[in-house]
């Protein structure tokens, strides 16, 4: 397998561009990853990367080489499926990437229940807010809270999630109940704001008597992280959009209630995204078939007045 093995190093040295990442991604050292390239560029009897101490580069046979390489990668995935289908006996590890809430709330919790039904499978679980690059990235499942209109991925849906505005009863107090959407702005509300490095200009978009409308909503704090925006509101700095599962606890217990309740947001979805040969693995659709399940069970209780 060492053949195979460099070529699979060569194909994520050029998708993630640095040596350096690609032996992160393989769990190995920059040093094996550069001597598995060498060793397969001596194999071939070309360059397949010009280096300099500054950047990596593919090279024209480097470029030439990758669409080769994928096939190849491709093929051997889908003979070791059909042997796991065979054998009942689904191994390796699964590469999952979520949303924080997401992951920490609904994935996180159930993955070693997993573990014990399929011991030979690892996860390596990896939690974001920011947008993942499924291929770039080599993830096998990327849980995505969001309207996805068009993809090159093949998406399953799992569930719709109703959202709410909602803020601290101390914000309340200190800066009055606002009604609607239009309030918000009126009134110059504190809204906690949801970016990351590269995120367009935010904008709320509520359901109002005259159908949906983007409010360009304005606040103190931002952050890349939607656990760090709970917990603000929680401290009564301002008002958050949130899936009311993420919530639903802090809404019982009176931490958090809803506002400009009026014009709520849109609804959102959580859906499970793949690339469509990741979906003929037999372990990828174990996991994903599992967590589906446990997934809209848990929002269920989560969501569930009583």
């Amino acid at each position: 397998m060492s053949y195979v093995n460099n070529i699979r190093m060569f194909v994520r040295v050029y998708e993630l561009g640095s040596m350096s990442a690609a032996a992160r991604d393989q769990r190995t050292s920059p040093a094996v990853a550069s001597a598995r390239i060498a060793e397969l560029e001596k194999h071939l009897g070309v360059r397949l990367f010009a280096r300099t101490t500054r950047s990596l580069q593919p090279t024209e046979n480097g470029r030439i080489f990758l669409d080769g390489a994928r096939k190849i990668l491709d093929a051997i995935d889908d003979a070791e499926a059909a042997v796991m289908d065979v054998t009942q006996n689904p191994r390796g590890t699964i590469f999952v990437s979520a949303p924080l809430g997401v992951g920490r709330r609904l994935i996180a919790p159930v993955v070693p229940a997993f573990k014990d039904l399929y011991p030979q499978i690892d996860v390596r679980l990896r939690l974001s807010d920011r947008v993942i690059d499924v291929t770039a990235e080599g993830i096998d499942v990327a849980f995505h809270l969001g309207i996805l209109d068009d993809s090159t991925l093949k998406i399953r849906l799992i569930a719709d999630c109703p959202r709410l505005l909602c803020a601290a009863p101390a914000y309340i107090a200190r800066r009055g109940m606002p009604g609607d959407g239009d309030a918000l702005i009126a009134d110059r509300h504190d809204c906690l704001n949801l970016r990351f490095p590269g995120a367009k200009e935010f904008q709320w978009t509520l359901q109002t008597p005259d159908g949906p409308l983007r409010y360009d909503i304005a606040g103190p704090f931002e952050t890349d992280d939607g656990d760090v925006l709970t917990d603000w509101a929680l401290d009564g700095r301002g008002i958050i959009l949130k899936p009311l599962f993420e919530v639903a606890e802090h809404l019982r217990e009176g931490r958090l209630v809803p506002v400009a309740v009026a014009t709520p947001p849109l609804p959102t979805q959580l859906s499970a995204l793949s690339q469509h040969r990741r979906l003929r693995d037999p372990k990828v659709r174990l996991f994903t078939d599992f967590m589906a399940a446990h997934i809209r069970e848990a929002m269920r209780r989560a969501t569930d007045p009583a």
